[in-house]
């Protein structure tokens, strides 16, 4: 998936008014969002078919499923659900969303007590 710059360009100008050229350097942020983007999909599929396989191999050997033309390993690829990284954004994420709520419920509760 990548993305056209001038398609880019004339969205960017469309909706702020701003105009970019193509040399400018928020095409490297772009692209390299892209990159992480792809690469954590990679990771992902990976997690998602090996656990697909695992759960066929359960079904199968419990007679929920017919067996399977080709053997299914069970085996979990080496790659990791989550970078370190992304674990960090997850918990300050869950942060964010935790204090978001006690304010929300904290207001909520001083307009519900006023005499």
């Amino acid at each position: 998936m990548v993305v056209d710059p001038h398609k880019l360009r004339s969205h960017v100008f469309d909706k702020t008014g701003i105009k970019v050229d193509t040399d400018d350097p928020i095409f490297a942020l772009v692209a390299l969002n892209e990159a992480v983007l792809a690469e954590t999909v990679e990771r992902q599929l990976a997690v998602l078919n090996a656990a697909t396989d695992a759960l066929a191999a359960q079904a199968c050997a419990a007679g929920g499923l017919p067996p399977p033309a080709t053997p299914v390993t069970v085996a979990m690829p080496a790659t990791r659900w989550f970078t370190p990284r992304e674990w960090r954004l997850l918990g300050a994420a869950a942060i964010v969303s935790l204090a978001c709520a006690l304010l929300v419920l904290g207001g909520a509760a001083l307009l519900w007590h006023q005499p």
